[in-house]
């Protein structure tokens, strides 16, 4: 079975040549790595060309930059027009050094249709792990302004790690890197679009959780996340895309009843206040 494995760049080519040495070495499994540049930096994009023609790597240049999920979807429409079953999305400052990481995680959704996506152990450069995730409570969703009062602008995730020991159907994976079935993603006619950055991986969960199906959290693969702590851009634009991409989450993709809904949208408010006096 060849696997398609969709890195999605932006001004990140170094990471992508680290990223794709890694899945090169993979076992029991062929691949075939299909890099969608975000409309990167034209320098970064003839480093990409190079690159991906030195590897076979197929390479897809964007030239508009719409945002995570919709970069990704370029790569898991070409896997679907090919008529792959499987496709993993893995970030490119991803490594794999467990050369049967891929074989297992296809192994175990061939043995259960249910699951339409699989993730695994994710560690960081400073050994803390990042899946799987639960839910945002209401509670922590609606007190995140007052939490922004405390430490000042902060970017503390409100998702919360659970148990990674054992695996198990789990609430959310990580979005930086997870195995999903090609037949569901065109079920939900891809992902969804709305949000340019942030909480891509609740809304999955949420159309996962109402289509019935499941998400699985494999403990005995593990994979290295070397994201770096110093963000691109400007900080406060990317906190108000974390508070929108929030809003449409709770609106589109949450089971908040009515009155839930719109304290958090009164919460929302005062955290753009806060985010506007602090920037």
């Amino acid at each position: 079975m060849t696997i398609p494995i969709i890195i999605l760049n932006y001004n990140s080519s170094t990471d992508c040549s680290k990223c794709i040495s890694f899945l090169k070495q993979q076992k029991e499994v062929e691949v075939e790595i299909v890099v969608v540049d975000n409309c990167s930096r034209e320098d970064d994009v003839k480093t990409l060309r190079k690159l991906c023609s030195k590897q076979q790597c197929t390479l897809i240049e964007n030239h508009e930059n719409r945002g995570y999920n919709a970069g990704n979807n370029i790569g898991l429409r070409y896997a679907a027009q090919k008529g792959y079953k499987y496709a993993l999305i893995a970030n490119p400052d991803m490594e794999f050094p467990q050369k049967d990481y891929l074989a297992k995680m296809v192994a175990k959704m061939e043995e259960d249709e249910e699951i339409v996506a699989c993730g695994s152990d994710i560690v960081n450069s400073e050994g803390l792990h990042q899946n799987p995730l639960n839910y945002v409570s209401f509670w922590n969703e609606f007190l995140w302004p007052f939490e922004m009062l405390k430490f000042v602008c902060s970017q503390k995730a409100l998702s919360t790690v659970m148990n990674h020991q054992n695996s198990f159907y789990c609430p959310v994976l990580s979005g930086c890197c997870l195995l999903v079935r090609i037949g569901f993603i065109k079920q939900i006619s891809f992902l969804d679009e709305h949000v340019f950055l942030y909480c891509e991986e609740s809304i999955l969960a949420h159309q996962v959780k109402v289509a019935g199906m499941k998400l699985y959290y494999m403990s005995d693969v593990s994979a290295i996340h070397r994201h770096i702590k110093s963000q691109k851009g400007n900080p406060y634009r990317r906190l108000m895309l974390l508070c929108d991409s929030r809003d449409y989450k709770n609106r589109y993709h949450s089971d908040y009843n009515f009155v839930q809904l719109q304290l958090l949208l009164l919460s929302s408010k005062l955290r753009k206040w806060i985010l506007k006096i602090k920037s």
